[in-house]
């Protein structure tokens, strides 16, 4: 029996102003953007496993602005949630795609609701994979019961490691073991979390972890951190085909993703049984299957 190729990877650059946004292009047919999450993070912790859809897709992944490979020359001043939202525009334009699917996993789902809700004639589907919540009353909700979701240990580790000059510092492996006790409660088996941490620790560096840090404060400034954010309302005039994807034990409470699939008509909530927060990783089929599902099915 022959193997199945392996899909060619194309990577590049699209130039911006003040900005080269990195992008990787891998896989054929139905065209996918891949919003990666953090805000603070790049899109390799997505890898391999989201790769799988490429025999089924043509996925584009990308770097979202002064973080990971995109963050040459960018200062976290000139990076806004606006700016995030043009430059998913600008790549759509690169690229001469008259509409889209958006994959946003975390903050990559807020992203891509952002953008439909900007551009909703470009954005043929949405799928949003964990997402962040889409309002400050949600975002409190979320910050409200994490405390009781995590282990004495990681609370006080989380509660001493702000202070300590190393992580202020940015230093690579402190922040790694930061991201070891914030996530521990995102994942339901210690090999997806070492895996998780392992990916994340491989692209921090100092000079871009403490850049990425300061753009994650600006975009949580423009969202969560303002009483008045609430993209619920708006969402309820969205009319594009969308598939929420949650899992039973995210540490993002259930209840965030379907207020937003109760807002957007017609969309749908597959929630994925002993999975945390990284759906992709750790159901990787019922991931698979949903998803395509989703498509199959779209009868919008």
């Amino acid at each position: 029996m022959s193997e199945v190729p392996r899909p060619v990877v194309l990577e590049g650059f699209i130039p911006l102003e003040n900005a080269r946004l990195f992008y990787r292009d891998v896989g054929q047919g139905q065209p996918v953007v891949v919003l990666h999450g953090g805000p603070d993070f790049d899109h390799t912790y997505l890898l391999p496993d989201t790769d799988r859809l490429a025999r089924s897709y043509r996925l584009i992944y990308y770097d979202q602005r002064g973080r990971g490979r995109s963050a040459a020359g960018v200062r976290p001043e000139d990076v806004s949630l606006r700016s995030d939202v043009e430059d998913l525009e600008s790549l759509r334009a690169h690229f001469r795609l008259e509409s889209v699917a958006l994959l946003g996993h975390s903050w990559g789902g807020l992203l891509a609701m952002e953008y439909a809700l900007r551009h909703p004639q470009r954005v043929s589907h949405l799928i949003l994979v964990n997402t962040a919540p889409a309002s400050h009353g949600d975002y409190l909700l979320f910050r409200r019961e994490l405390p009781g979701k995590r282990t004495a240990t990681d609370l006080e580790k989380l509660g001493s490691r702000p202070a300590d000059p190393r992580y202020q510092d940015g230093d690579p492996d402190v922040v790694a073991e930061y991201y070891r006790s914030h996530f521990r409660a995102a994942l339901r088996q210690p090999e997806h979390l070492e895996r998780l941490v392992q990916s994340l620790r491989s692209s921090f560096t100092r000079e871009g972890v403490l850049k990425a840090r300061a753009i994650e404060e600006r975009l949580m400034e423009d969202t969560w951190l303002s009483g008045t954010y609430d993209l619920l309302p708006r969402l309820e005039h969205l009319r594009v085909p969308t598939l929420l994807i949650h899992g039973e034990h995210d540490f993002i409470p259930l209840q965030c993703a379907a207020r937003v699939a109760e807002a957007i008509p017609g969309a749908r909530l597959t929630v994925l049984r002993g999975c945390g927060h990284f759906a992709y990783m750790e159901a990787p089929e019922e991931f698979r299957r949903a998803i395509a599902d989703f498509f199959a099915a779209d009868d919008f």
